[in-house]
């Protein structure tokens, strides 16, 4: 890690990154998500997934990762333009108060060495990865409320019984639509398949021996056949340095948990990021498919008869979160009592697609509700300043950060993205698709979510189908289905902030022919010519 150890987040973007660029971020250069399956790629699990070309791969393996589109991005970032597909920390760096944004974190896990020679190096170069997040298919056993078929084969099958969600008028409305096929598997096994066996020849050829952690994500990846394969390469290799990392519901078939804690013995440092954000019956609602007493035995087993490093919660904010949300931190902060304060960590990530789904879009009296708990709840955990039993803080000044960040979130945040819809489709999604996502999950919004969730439910004047037209699949109504998708934040050009073009822009920046912002302080640097890159 290269952030020292007096220093903070925030004197650590000072030193190094504001030093290469204002909109500088390492992982564009050694951090990857690569969905191996169906042959997309993406920096960090805020942009958008972008397809791999499956030409570059015949003479190039790394082109998983170096892709042309990875590329254009880093030149923009070392030029100090922030490319638009990373809006979410410019959102959040737009909020002021010195909030730090996930590219700080992003980076900070890298030596000061490495990241500055990407400053140095031309923006065409190969890089070899760091880290590495990869998926072997979509194969998965839950269908939460805001992913979609493109991750789960559960929500393939909710699309292929009961057809797509209707009147979805907003953005990202194209996922709750067909089975997507995109993300359909390429052959019909791992030799088949391109992507993979460009992953095993890269892995073959340095990959392996440059990597320092290799993270494996789904779809399920305990369902994922070819992840097996990695765990026998580390019994084939136990003297390994590198670190593996696992994201897991840690709610499979009891054969499959059982086998995962046997294995886990093979790695050195193994570590599973699990996911949820609130507790119980909310929990069970927005991850269909949760059972949440079999989850915390689970995680109990993991950490107790397993070999398990650390334990990561990665908790994604979405609006329906929020009605339990403190009490769901306050288990997790009795498993760090009674484990230790690494299991589990807690890092809340803002969701931002579907906006539908964003706790942004909430009316003002909900948000304000809810933030005013969270601010009572973090004051009181940061004055008491409990520890663990190895006399370390309970709540890690990460872990504050991120409630404070989510805080500030409720407090200015109007809307999720760049391309928001108007808050009248935003609401009609919102009702439109819970009243459907019941019938055909056999759920009742009303009677899990707290009054003030409910009352707002029930204010919204929508169009939505009858029970007989969502399991007959004919429609009386105008189903919406002609505009096939919404718009995401995907252009290559740069970012501007809806919150900082609010404030006004006069004298800070200037956007460039191609739409991408140019920070003040390149501008200023007079490294940009008026306003071109």
């Amino acid at each position: 890690m290269t952030r020292k150890a007096t220093e903070d987040y925030l004197e650590f973007k000072k030193r190094m990154i504001d030093s290469i660029s204002p909109t500088y971020c390492a992982a564009k250069w050694y951090n990857a998500t690569i969905w191996l399956g169906h042959g997309q790629s993406t920096s960090c699990h805020h942009p958008p997934a972008h397809h791999i070309d499956v030409k570059e791969l015949e003479n190039n393996p790394s082109a998983i990762h170096n892709t042309k589109h990875k590329k254009k991005m880093r030149k923009m970032m070392l030029e100090g333009v922030r490319p638009n597909e990373c809006e979410y920390c410019w959102k959040v760096e737009d909020i002021g108060r010195d909030n730090i944004s996930d590219r700080v974190y992003k980076t900070e896990i890298f030596k000061d060495e490495d990241i500055i020679a990407t400053s140095k190096m031309d923006w065409q170069e190969d890089v070899m990865l760091k880290t590495l997040e990869i998926s072997f298919d979509r194969t998965c056993n839950f269908a939460c409320s805001y992913c979609n078929p493109g991750f789960s084969t559960t929500w393939v099958k909710d699309i292929k019984k009961f057809g797509p969600y209707v009147n979805i008028q907003s953005d990202g409305r194209g996922h709750f639509i067909d089975d997507a096929p995109f993300a359909k598997s390429v052959g019909k096994t791992d030799e088949e398949n391109p992507y993979i066996q460009a992953f095993w020849r890269w892995w073959d050829e340095g990959l392996k021996d440059n990597l320092e952690e290799i993270r494996i994500t789904g779809g399920e990846p305990l369902m994922a056949g070819s992840v097996w394969k990695l765990f026998d390469w580390y019994k084939d290799n136990p003297n390994s340095k590198l670190r593996f990392a696992m994201n897991s519901n840690l709610v499979p078939k009891n054969e499959l948990m059982d086998k995962l804690i046997k294995v886990s013995h093979y790695v050195p440092q193994f570590e599973v990021y699990t996911s949820n954000e609130s507790l119980g019956e909310h929990s069970e609602y927005i991850r269909d498919g949760m059972v949440y007493t079999q989850w915390k035995s689970n995680i109990e087993r993991l950490i107790t008869e397993g070999n398990l490093k650390k334990l990561h919660m990665m908790m994604t904010i979405n609006s329906l979160c929020l009605a339990s949300i403190t009490e769901f931190m306050d288990d997790m902060l009795d498993l760090k009592r009674k484990h230790g304060s690494e299991y589990p960590i807690m890092t809340l990530n803002i969701l931002r697609f579907p906006s539908f789904q964003s706790a942004a879009i909430l009316p003002e009296n909900i948000k304000t509700f809810y933030k005013e708990k969270l601010e009572t709840w973090l004051k009181y955990n940061m004055e008491k300043n409990e520890l663990d039993c190895k006399g370390i803080p309970l709540l890690s000044h990460m872990e504050q950060a991120h409630i404070q960040r989510l805080i500030d979130y409720l407090d200015v945040i109007k809307t999720p993205h760049k391309q928001t819809s108007e808050r009248t489709k935003l609401y009609n999604d919102f009702k439109n698709f819970y009243h459907q996502y019941d019938i055909r999950r056999g759920k009742k919004f009303v009677k899990t979510f707290p009054e003030i969730f409910v009352k707002w439910f029930d204010s919204i004047i929508a169009v939505i189908p009858s029970e007989e037209e969502i399991t007959s699949k004919v429609y009386v109504i105008d189903t919406g289905l002609k505009d096939r998708s919404g718009k995401h934040s995907t252009e290559e050009g740069g970012y501007i902030s809806d919150e900082l073009l609010d404030s006004s822009l006069d004298g800070s920046g200037l956007v460039d022919e191609e739409g991408g912002y140019i920070s003040s302080e390149i501008l200023n640097s007079g490294t940009v010519d008026e306003g071109k890159t």
